[in-house]
C-alpha cells in the first residue's frame, strides 16, 4: 500500500502525462457557440459542430484543463449502456427506447471510426463487454437483464454458463455471464487529449483555467470576462453543482479506481481474459474493470458515494478504506492477484439526475443547452449527446429539419431537482449502505431472489 500513488488526478495521467496548459480567457469575448466544459461532451460537441458548419466561431471554456474531470478518470469502458432507457420506454413507448438503444450501439463504432480518422491512438480494443454473476440472486438478475437487452433489439448478445464464462475470464465462482459485442476498452486520457487536439486543429478556441461561475441566456460569466454567444451549452457533468443556480440539478456521485502493476504472463495464464473484454458484475454495488494495453488490471467501484453539499474531490485523492475495498474485490475475482502491487488509486465524480436518466436539451427560447447525467455510462454516451446537440442547434438555426437524433426520447427530458441537504447526503449514503448489505446477504444465501433491501433502495432512490 505504501507504494501506491493516491490521487494525482488518475493513473491515466500518471501514465500519459498532464497536458501543457492552454491560455485562460483574456477578457470579454463573443462567439457563435460557447461550450462550458472541456470533457468528452464539450469536445465532441465542438468537433461535430465545427465539422458540420466550418465557419462557426466556437469557444470552449474549461475550469482546469481538458479531461480533468470524469473524462480523464473513468474506467475506459466504451460501451452501449445508457442511463434511463427503461424509464424512457415507459414514458415514450418501447419502440422509442429501442431507437435510443440502437443509436447507442452505433455510437461505439462511431467513436472507434473517428479515433481512427483523426489518428487518435487511444489503446482501443473492441473485445465487447462481459458481465458476470457469482451468486444465485445475481444469476437470476443476469438472466433477466439479458432477456431485457434482447427485447430492446440487441440480438447479438450472448448468454454463457459457468464453463463458457471461465473460457473467457476465470472469475472465481462465476456461474454465468452475458456478453455484448457493442463495447471496447480504451485509454481515457489518450482519447481526450487526441480529441482536444483534433478540435483545435479544426479552428475551435479552447480556454483552460477558466471556471464559469454563472450561465445566463447568451452569457457565460468567468473571473476573466464574459463570453457572449447565441448558444451557451453546459457540458459540465459531475461539476454542474459548482455553477450558480445549478447546485441541485445533478448530484456529483463519486466513483473510485485502482490500477495494479503490470502482471506477468504466468499470472495472466491463471486469469485468462485474452479477449480483453471490459468486465463487470451483477452486484448492486457493482464493479467495473479492464485489462489495460500494458497488462494491468484497472478496477473501479463505489467508495464514498457522495460528499456533503455536492462537494467534489481534491485531484482524485481516495480514502485508504476505499482502496482496500477495491483490492478485496480484485482478489475476490482473481485470488492469484493477492500479492500484486497496487500502483495507483484515484477517484472522480459523475453526474446523476434525480430520476437517473441521461438527457440532452436545447431551449429554443433562450439558446441554453446542456447534456449529461450519464450515471457512469458517459464514455460513449457523450458522443451521442454531442451529435444530438449539433443537430438541435442546426435545426434551431434553420439549417436542417428534425433528424433521427433530435427525435430520440431523451431529448428535452425534464426532471425535478435533488432534495436539499442534509436529505441528499442521508439518502445517497443510506441507498449505498442498503446495496452493500443486500450484496453481503445475497452472497451467503441460496435464494435466487434479489434481496428486499435492494428492491426497497431502488424504489426510494427513483432508479
Amino acid at each position: 500500500m505504501s507504494s501506491t500513488i493516491n490521487g494525482g488526478i488518475s493513473f491515466w495521467y500518471a501514465q500519459d502525462g498532464v497536458p501543457a496548459p492552454r491560455e485562460p480567457l483574456p477578457g470579454d469575448a463573443t462567439a457563435d457557440v460557447c461550450i462550458v466544459g472541456g470533457g468528452y461532451t464539450g469536445l465532441w460537441t465542438a468537433y461535430y459542430l465545427k465539422k458540420a458548419v466550418p465557419f462557426l466561431n466556437i469557444t470552449v471554456l474549461e475550469a482546469k484543463f481538458c479531461g480533468y474531470g470524469a473524462s480523464g478518470r473513468n474506467g475506459g469502458w466504451l460501451y452501449n449502456g445508457i442511463a434511463g432507457r427503461d424509464r424512457y420506454a415507459k414514458l415514450h413507448g418501447h419502440e422509442a427506447a429501442v431507437r435510443l438503444q440502437r443509436a447507442m450501439n452505433d455510437t461505439v463504432d462511431e467513436v472507434v471510426r473517428v479515433a481512427a480518422e483523426e489518428k487518435i491512438d487511444a489503446d482501443i480494443h473492441q473485445g465487447g463487454v462481459l458481465e458476470v454473476a457469482y451468486t444465485p440472486a445475481q444469476l437470476s438478475r443476469l438472466r433477466d437483464y439479458h432477456s431485457v437487452e434482447i427485447a430492446f433489439g440487441e440480438t447479438d448478445r450472448v448468454l454463457r454458463g459457468a464453463r463458457e464464462t471461465a473460457e473467457r475470464v476465470r472469475v472465481t465462482g462465476a456461474v454465468g455471464s452475458t456478453w455484448t459485442p457493442h463495447g471496447a476498452r480504451l485509454h481515457p486520457v489518450k482519447l481526450v487529449k487526441g480529441l482536444a487536439a483534433a478540435v483545435e486543429a479544426l479552428g475551435v478556441t479552447i480556454h483552460e483555467s477558466t471556471p464559469v461561475t454563472e450561465i445566463k441566456p447568451k452569457h457565460a460569466t468567468t473571473p476573466y470576462g464574459t463570453v457572449r454567444a447565441p448558444y451557451i451549452l453546459r457540458c459540465t457533468e459531475g461539476f454542474t453543482a459548482g455553477i450558480k443556480g445549478a447546485h441541485r440539478t445533478w448530484l456529483p456521485m463519486n466513483s473510485s479506481m485502482i490500477a495494479t502493476e503490470p502482471l506477468p504472463a504466468a499470472l495472466w495464464d491463471t486469469i485468462g481474459w485474452n479477449g480483453r473484454e471490459t468486465l463487470g458484475d451483477m452486484a448492486h454495488a457493482y464493479m467495473y474493470a479492464q485489462r489495460t494495453a500494458d497488462d494491468r488490471i484497472a478496477l473501479g467501484g463505489r467508495g464514498v458515494p457522495y460528499r456533503f453539499g455536492s462537494k467534489t474531490d481534491n485531484d482524485g485523492r481516495t480514502q485508504a478504506a476505499t482502496i482496500e475495498a477495491l483490492r478485496e474485490i480484485l482478489v475476490r475475482f482473481f485470488p492469484t492477484t493477492a500479492g500484486v502491487r497496487i500502483d495507483h488509486a484515484w477517484s472522480g465524480v459523475l453526474g446523476v439526475p434525480r430520476d437517473w436518466c441521461a438527457t440532452v436539451t436545447l431551449d429554443r427560447a433562450t439558446g441554453l443547452g446542456w447534456a449529461g447525467g450519464y450515471v457512469g455510462s458517459g464514455v460513449a454516451t457523450t458522443n451521442l449527446a454531442a451529435r444530438t446537440l449539433r443537430d438541435l442547434i442546426q435545426q434551431d438555426s434553420g439549417q436542417s429539419g428534425p433528424t433521427e437524433l433530435t427525435t430520440l426520447p431523451w431529448v428535452n427530458h425534464k426532471v425535478r431537482k435533488w432534495e436539499p441537504e442534509p436529505l441528499r447526503w442521508l439518502g445517497v449514503h443510506g441507498m449505498y449502505a442498503a446495496y452493500r448489505t443486500a450484496d453481503r446477504r445475497e452472497s451467503t444465501a441460496r435464494t435466487t431472489t434479489t434481496h428486499g433491501i435492494a428492491r426497497a433502495a431502488d424504489r426510494i432512490s427513483g432508479r
